[in-house]
């Protein structure tokens, strides 16, 4: 089915994207794989092409276009590229809207230009050793002294974590509050006492950056006070919907991409003398994944609509929460269908197939696992 979602103008910037990842990207990863880590040019790279801060307001160096089909696009083209390493997504979609939402103007003007540039690289740590989709769970501490706070505690499985600039820290500043007594405060490097931990060996998404943050008596000051006092979990909350459709678009893009490279294999790698696509067990995996990714697709492209709708309310949580664990239980089970189909070639690394394999197994789990989507869901129509 044609897609009716995007414009002459979403398919020129996807042409752009494109570009930008044949050019500063793709002949760069493999290095990047081998370094853990991605270049920091190639966040100055994505902020001179204005890939960065697409919603952020023209005066603080933004594109100034709410419109979220644009970061979708960008999503669809880093899937198909196997390129998740450079977290544009992570630092657009997720991270973007607690700035351009919440700061004051001092805080809009102090961190939004370095944002849009690329100088500044941002992440966001809310889970700690014990502590993941618990909220109340919670443990890393921010003591109010007056002018500032004193930050302690540790978290980990912070994409981007080496290479932050600016850390929006979830700690708890009213130790009776349980979840409703956390706040968000923004941690900048050079902060005494702001450690990070090793870069943690991951099976997939290799060049991303992942780490463990460590925060010994760090002074915060209370200008990094981001939102309300006490605040976190409604913010979170708000946000949430944003980054789970936001992983459901890259979880549908990745499993039609590998569709689409297993569709050209099976036609031309022969068995018994014929090609795997004459085999009928191999046409009816081909027409079922075929099948199960296009009902997705008009699924996910139905909420992306209504999320980029200026006139609605944006997507609500629990088509969401439906979006993104179906949308990535798919791409695994895909990705798991289509390496079967590549044979022995799909267990070796130079396949994409099996770059997709593992890179895509985070899906399920981060930005609220497969089980905590249901609990919404179910919540939602049982109470």
């Amino acid at each position: 089915m044609k897609r009716q979602l995007y414009t002459e103008d979403h398919e020129a910037f996807r042409a752009v994207v494109r570009t930008f990842l044949e050019k500063e990207v793709l002949p760069h990863y493999e290095q990047w794989e081998k370094d853990g880590i991605v270049s920091r040019e190639a966040w100055l790279a994505a902020g001179r092409q204005g890939l960065l801060g697409l919603a952020v307001e023209e005066e603080h160096g933004g594109g100034g276009n709410p419109d979220f089909r644009y970061a979708s696009v960008l999503a669809e083209e880093f899937t198909r590229a196997a390129a998740p390493g450079l977290a544009i997504g992570l630092h657009n979609d997720i991270i973007g809207p607690y700035l351009t939402k919440l700061a004051t103007d001092e805080q809009r003007r102090r961190w939004l230009p370095g944002f849009c540039s690329g100088e500044i690289v941002t992440a966001i740590a809310m889970t700690e050793p014990g502590a993941g989709s618990d909220l109340q769970g919670i443990r890393t501490t921010a003591e109010d002294h007056g002018d500032h706070w004193i930050l302690n505690g540790s978290k980990t499985f912070i994409s981007n974590g080496i290479l932050a600039d600016l850390v929006i820290v979830v700690a708890k500043t009213t130790p009776e509050g349980g979840a409703r007594g956390l706040s968000l405060l923004v941690v900048e490097r050079g902060m005494e006492g702001f450690e990070r931990g090793r870069n943690l060996d991951k099976i997939g998404q290799k060049s991303q950056d992942t780490a463990e943050l460590f925060f010994k008596d760090v002074r915060v000051p209370k200008e990094n006070l981001l939102g309300e006092l006490n605040g976190a979990f409604v913010h979170l909350m708000t946000n949430l919907a944003q980054e789970r459709l936001a992983i459901a678009v890259a979880g549908i893009a990745g499993a039609e991409h590998l569709l689409e490279l297993t569709t050209r294999y099976v036609k031309e790698r022969e068995a018994f003398g014929r090609p795997l696509a004459k085999l009928q067990h191999v046409r009816f995996e081909i027409a079922e994944m075929a099948t199960e990714c296009a009902v997705t697709r008009t699924f996910v492209d139905r909420c992306i609509a209504e999320h980029a709708d200026p006139t609605g309310l944006g997507l609500d949580p629990v088509n969401a929460s439906m979006a993104k664990w179906w949308a990535t239980e798919l791409q695994k089970r895909v990705a798991d269908r289509c390496l079967q189909l590549h044979g022995g070639y799909g267990y070796m690394s130079e396949f994409p197939v099996a770059r997709a394999f593992t890179d895509g197994r985070i899906q399920t789990i981060y930005g609220g696992t497969t089980e905590i989507m249901k609990e919404i869901i179910g919540r939602s129509l049982l109470g």
